[in-house]
């Protein structure tokens, strides 16, 4: 793991230093997909999202990815330990001030809030990429998806989510909420281009929270001693 020092050498220096991207959108919305497509990793941005490491331990723990084995005892242990190792990273990301990546549903609201805040707090930009699907969409994918959930719990969370949309308005903004229609039979590459378009807009203003200027200031002065 790299070092404290790294981590803040890398923050002044960063592209998208003090810019974080929610992401929200249920199973089977392809949120990876679109990352990847938006060019979020390429513009300096880490990625936190715990579900890498859980497969990843269900995998090291000879567990197939089905709903009987991640809703078991020996599952959710396991989801609690990839969820204590992203948030171990998550803090030094932050504590370097790099731009940060947060992949979730978008289901717990108000754990939502609360992280925007915190971040706000300390001088980072907010935004989100809101991946949506309609419901037969989502249904299709997640069936086809290794790591799949029950139909009953997709519609649910999938309705969630759904219900959650203008409240992720109000908390980032028109301007910042950005929404990508990945359905099935809709034109990707339109949506994730002008996703492309508007993350780099939001990621190449300049930070103008005087938390953000003041750390910055104090952590180029360090370099030049």
């Amino acid at each position: 793991m790299k070092t404290f020092k790294t981590f803040l050498n890398e923050g002044v220096n960063d592209p998208a230093i003090f810019k974080a991207v929610f992401l929200a959108g249920g199973p089977g919305s392809g949120k990876s997909f679109i990352v990847g497509k938006t060019g979020l990793t390429s513009m300096g941005y880490r990625v936190s999202n715990s579900d890498d490491a859980f497969e990843a331990g269900l995998k090291k723990a000879g567990l197939e990815m089905s709903p009987e084995n991640i809703f078991s005892v020996k599952g959710q242990e396991l989801r609690g330990k990839a969820t204590a190792i992203t948030k171990t990273r998550q803090t030094m990301y932050i504590k370097g001030r790099l731009g940060l990546v947060i992949d979730g549903t978008g289901k717990n609201l108000e754990k939502m809030k609360t992280q925007a805040k915190d971040l706000k707090k300390i001088g980072y930009d907010v935004a989100m990429i809101f991946v949506n699907t309609d419901l037969e969409t989502a249904m299709a994918r997640n069936r086809a998806r290794a790591r799949k959930l029950p139909d009953d719990m997709v519609k649910e969370y999938w309705q969630e989510i759904q219900n959650n949309i203008g409240a992720f308005q109000s908390l980032f903004g028109k301007k910042n909420f950005l929404v990508v229609d990945n359905s099935d039979g809709k034109d990707w590459t339109s949506e994730t281009l002008r996703a492309y378009k508007d993350v780099t807009r939001f990621t190449e203003a300049p930070v103008e929270n005087a938390k953000s200027k003041k750390w910055i200031a104090a952590e180029k002065k360090k370099k030049t001693r």
